[in-house]
């Protein structure tokens, strides 16, 4: 299914009536004043959506910063979001939907069958001067029912012993990639046999993703094939989801590894890639659901 929905388009299913829900999900790492940008300014009626709270459990180091909440807790959630079954859902953020990627990811591993981002966010909306408002949005509370693992996911057993008959990708900045700095998680570097893949090269300036035909182009050079195993991950699951996203326009399918390098970097019994190549060195483990640095402990 197409993951994106573009302004006009949602402009146009908005003024014919269409039930459609929007949700905010307005999140930065190091900025924890999402609610607050998402007071002063969001499209009309949507929804705020906390990730740290409510797309997220409570970081804990065996399983990364941002785990993944319980079918339960996610689905309570998307009941106080108003979600009732078969809604249009539409995601987004004010930075390259980098945060939003992360309950659209959410969404169609629940089930949602109609959930898109919406492309350049909420700069986009703002950029053709459509309408916006401020305070909060209290909605009807929902009656959806979630499933779960409709998107397949790794562990960090698989994540070690993916580059010996896949690619594995690492959505962070470079520079984290490389391991020179690491603002956040214990060790600085990559999962060895990953090779470095940032989100950000996936969008135009104008915070939009690269058409389909340049996306592709960018993977392929990257090493990405069809019918390679291909898995991504990132600091804490959450940039990693827009990887996902933009793969899907380029016509590739990809697996999560949803605890990513906060959980990996946590186990000192993993090994750590730095510089500019993939390095190598694996570790025991396994998969659920669906490449030279030095290496350091």
């Amino acid at each position: 299914m197409e993951p994106l929905i573009d302004v006009p388009g949602l402009e146009a299913r908005l003024a014919s009536g269409l039930r459609t829900v929007l949700l905010d999900v307005r999140w930065v790492l190091g900025d924890p004043h999402g609610q607050d940008h998402y007071l002063a300014e969001h499209l009309p009626g949507a929804v705020f959506v906390d990730l740290a709270t409510e797309l997220a459990d409570p970081a804990v180091p065996d399983r990364g910063r941002h785990p993944l909440p319980s079918r339960d807790r996610f689905q309570e959630s998307a009941r106080r979001w108003g979600l009732r079954n078969g809604d249009v859902v539409v995601a987004y953020d004010d930075s390259g939907n980098m945060a939003a990627a992360r309950l659209w990811w959410m969404l169609r591993d629940a089930g949602v069958r109609e959930v898109y981002l919406l492309d350049g966010g909420l700069g986009a909306w703002r950029a053709a001067g459509l309408p916006r408002e401020a305070g909060p949005v209290h909605p009807v509370p929902g009656d959806v029912e979630l499933g779960t693992g409709q998107m397949p996911v790794a562990d960090a057993g698989a994540a070690a012993t993916w580059p010996q008959s896949g690619l594995l990708l690492d959505a962070r900045a470079g520079e984290r990639y490389r391991g020179e700095i690491e603002p956040v998680d214990p060790r600085a570097g990559h999962i060895p046999g990953a090779v470095s893949a940032p989100t950000a090269a996936n969008l135009d300036q104008a915070g939009r993703f690269l058409a389909p035909a340049e996306l592709r182009r960018r993977f392929e050079s990257l090493g990405v094939q069809d019918g390679r195993p291909l898995a991504v991950y990132c600091g804490s699951g959450v940039t990693a989801a827009h990887e996902v996203a933009a793969l899907e326009l380029a016509g590739f399918s990809a697996v999560l590894y949803p605890g990513s390098f906060s959980e990996w970097s946590n186990r000192p019994d993993l090994p750590v890639a730095t510089g500019a190549e993939p390095g190598d060195g694996a570790a025991p483990g396994g998969i659920s659901g669906g490449a030279g640095g030095s290496v350091a402990l």
